[in-house]
């Protein structure tokens, strides 16, 4: 009966720990999805972005061909769009309401290239580099690019990814210590059977073993409950809004998953080892009077 009541206690002791683990471990991997996804969104806005590169109406169709492709090779260049005067003229139009050529005889403005940038690329510094080469190129008049937008966009998507980072860290303290002080009391309440073992002279390598297997089972069912969770919130997420949905990429996922099932591992595993060494290294009559 009394080793009845031992293992009743010692599952309950388990099923509490996992259930704990699991609610700490979807905290943490909440994080992680809004930070990968905060990511994803601020690429997509800088990618959005569009240098404009005017061309003189002297240009050929075969050299229009060759700029094109020259500014394909660019490292910055994530897509090239060709504009033609003709269609620039008609677009200008629609927003106007009025057709230049009407009463200027032809239109005043030119053809050009759309430049989408690489996420990377798209910021003042850079461009302050590769806007005069694009100048320098023959038939390209003026190149423009909103400036002023960029800077305010950077400057956002900065001030939030350093707000995500401080959280993320914080988290992470937070997440070790409730991990931390689970597998501890899971392991206090077997600190009897520890000393036990080492009065029958067990080495310390033995004792920790169960112990450690407990903690990886612990961990990845832990890891398991909370990446299903976390996987339906994406699902739902993804189903109730195509704008979201497209940045809740394979990547994304990939990466919170990962991140809570390594992280839970990782983190009841040390745990439970640095707990059981502490009672490997108390006397008796220590963890008589804990």
């Amino acid at each position: 009966m009394a080793r009845n009541k031992r293992r009743s206690s010692g599952s309950f002791n388990t099923v509490t720990s996992c259930i704990s683990t699991t609610l700490v471990l979807i905290l943490f991997g909440t994080v992680v999805f809004f930070v990968t996804m905060a990511d994803n969104l601020s690429r997509s806005l800088r990618e959005n972005f569009t240098v404009q590169v005017l061309l003189s109406d002297s240009i050929s169709n075969k050299e229009t061909v060759r700029l094109q492709d020259e500014l394909r090779k660019e490292p910055y260049v994530r897509l090239v769009s060709y504009i033609s005067k003709e269609k620039a003229t008609r677009e200008q139009a629609e927003v106007l309401d009025t057709d230049p050529t009407e009463f200027l005889g032809n239109s005043p403005i030119p053809a050009s290239f759309e430049l989408h940038l690489k996420a990377d690329y798209a910021n003042n510094d850079s461009l302050s580099i590769y806007t005069p080469k694009l100048k320098s190129k023959r038939y390209v008049t003026e190149v423009i690019y909103p400036q002023d937008l960029m800077d305010a966009v950077n400057h956002n998507i900065r001030r939030v990814s350093i707000v995500l980072l401080a959280i993320a860290v914080l988290l992470g303290f937070v997440s070790f210590a409730l991990i931390n002080n689970t597998m501890r009391l899971s392991v206090y309440a077997r600190r009897f059977t520890i000393h036990t073992m080492k009065l029958v002279g067990a080495r310390w390598g033995f004792i920790r073993r169960p112990f450690m297997r407990q903690a990886f089972w612990i961990g990845f069912v832990s890891a398991s409950l909370a990446n299903g969770l976390i996987f339906a919130a994406m699902k739902t997420l993804m189903d109730w809004d195509a704008g979201i949905g497209m940045l809740i990429t394979p990547m994304v996922m990939l990466i919170t998953l990962g991140s809570v099932l390594g992280f839970g591992l990782f983190l009841t595993m040390v745990c439970a080892f640095f707990s059981v060494n502490r009672f490997l290294h108390m006397s008796g009559n220590e963890i008589f009077l804990k």
